[in-house]
């Protein structure tokens, strides 16, 4: 492959790569949110050149790798524990596209990084009210907060929906007035 040619992959893979980290729901929330900090668009704007660097560096990653790898950055930078099932899906995403990268095959990439952007969804997280909030006073408890993820599709040029969030039990997104002790700790019960 001539030197230009790989550059222009390299290139397509980088967008690629960018295109896979802004689609995913956990990376957007905690932007949206600060779970990063001050500079938590910075960060995820960085962590795109990283997770590229890293494949580039380490040739033969297992899936498993870029799951922890992924994981662990965002754990450390936006201090949030991936658990929605998402990481497999975009490591192996990463995966595919290196594998193209490494093959040369800008078509795939661009291919690839086109149906990323087209079904883009946009998240947004909203705190759920718990039962009886109104009667206890927040200085008195701690304020404890659940958040509800609704998906809306970004891109005017697709049709598609975003898949909704199913909505679970109503007794495990709100906290009962009985659970709250005088002290402010939170009794968890054991589902039956």
């Amino acid at each position: 492959m001539m030197a230009g040619a790989e550059e222009d992959v390299r290139v397509l893979f980088g967008a690629g790569v960018r295109a896979a980290l802004e689609a995913w729901p956990a990376l957007q929330i905690a932007v949206e949110n600060g779970f990063g900090g001050v500079h938590s668009q910075e960060k995820a704007e960085w962590l795109g050149g990283a997770v590229e660097d890293y494949f580039i560096a380490n040739a033969d990653l297992e899936l498993e790798e870029i799951e922890d790898f992924l994981g662990e950055l965002m754990t450390t930078e936006f201090d949030t524990v991936v658990e929605d099932g998402s990481l497999p899906q975009v490591s192996q995403q990463l995966q595919t596209m290196f594998y193209h990268f490494q093959k040369g095959d800008g078509a795939a990439l661009q291919e690839m990084t086109s149906h990323i952007n087209q079904n883009k969804c946009k998240v947004m997280a909203t705190p759920l009210k718990t039962a009886k909030e109104t009667d206890v006073a927040e200085d008195d408890v701690d304020s404890v907060e659940e958040m509800e993820v609704t998906a809306s599709n970004d891109g005017a040029t697709t049709d598609e929906v975003c898949p909704q969030p199913q909505p679970s039990d109503p007794d495990s997104q709100t906290i009962k007035e009985e659970d709250i002790v005088e002290d402010g700790w939170t009794i968890v019960r054991r589902k039956k």
